[in-house]
């Protein structure tokens, strides 16, 4: 199994509360090396009581990218007349000794995330999710070259330090297609946690599952091609060729037969043809020419 070594450090190097006294080497000494997000808040304060754990949450989140240290303005009022703190919640980054970014009042959580971000990159670092996106970039380079065990061991990798990443999910159940084991792939994108459960790279994987299952019972191209020469309007001859010729990996030959069997007869089996050609645009990649091609041809027969 592939180690990316992104575990978060622990609680108490990344946040930690701040005194005046320990202000120097809690903030501007140790943001000479990386940034530092200050937290003035007071047992008071409302609004407080929200911001501190979703900063906690987000500071975590950056695992070592960031630390956080907290000041209680209520006796640190030296810092806070220097900082010319006006009202509280007020949050500072600090990197190099001096203040980058910052802002008052509480924030919603998506703001809370791209502030932090903001600090990460000030301070010449990756925002969290970048190295991740880079592990998910190079597991799909693996399974485009066929090393489809390596490409699932480095997917599940990347779902041990975030489960809900949807391209690594996506990308977990297209490894298990590619290696055959499609009840694995189905029952993986089955247990697919809620909030990524219509991503579209779920959804593409659940085209490409589709697609996996009825290859399995694809008839012999060369068969079906035959029925066809002799019956241009066996549209049954014609859907089984198309399965067939997915099943081969010709997937540009299989559209161009659904979009045939349309113009054909658009109703034929409750527009199965239809139905199947946005299963294999679904499956494929958005800016995919076949995809993009394909749904062209259809759209301009559906509006003709």
């Amino acid at each position: 199994m592939m180690d990316l070594n992104l575990s978060a450090a622990p609680d108490a190097d990344l946040i930690k509360d701040g005194t005046e006294a320990t202000f120097m080497a809690d903030v501007v000494e140790a943001s000479q090396t990386v940034p530092i997000i200050v937290d003035f808040w007071a047992p008071w304060c409302g609004p407080c009581k929200t911001l501190g754990p979703q900063l906690e949450e987000a500071v975590r989140g950056a695992k070592g990218a960031v630390k956080m240290v907290k000041i209680n303005v209520d006796e640190a009022q030296q810092i806070a007349g220097q900082l010319q703190i006006q009202s509280i919640p007020t949050v500072y980054a600090f990197f190099k000794g001096q203040p980058v970014d910052g802002f008052q009042g509480a924030l919603p959580q998506s703001e809370i995330k791209a502030f932090i971000d903001r600090v990460v990159k000030a301070g010449g670092g990756e925002a969290p999710g970048e190295e991740l996106s880079e592990a998910v970039a190079a597991a799909d380079e693996m399974l485009a070259e066929g090393a489809a065990q390596d490409a699932l061991d480095t997917f599940a990798a990347i779902l041990g330090e975030e489960p809900n990443h949807a391209g690594a999910y996506g990308g977990m159940v297209r490894a298990y297609i590619a290696l055959d084991l499609l009840d694995q792939a189905e029952g993986h994108l089955n247990g697919a946690p809620i909030e990524i459960s219509k991503a579209p790279e779920l959804e593409a994987a659940h085209a490409q599952l589709q697609l996996a299952r009825q290859a399995a019972n694809a008839g012999p191209v060369a068969d079906l091609q035959a029925a066809v020469d002799a019956d241009a309007d066996d549209h049954q001859a014609r859907f089984d060729l198309a399965q067939a010729l997915l099943a081969h990996g010709k997937t540009d030959e299989a559209v161009d037969q659904l979009l045939t069997l349309f113009g054909k007869d658009r109703e034929w089996n409750d527009g199965a043809a239809k139905t199947q050609l946005f299963t294999i645009f679904d499956a494929l990649k958005a800016n995919d020419p076949i995809a993009l091609n394909g749904r062209r041809k259809l759209s301009s027969m559906i509006f003709a």
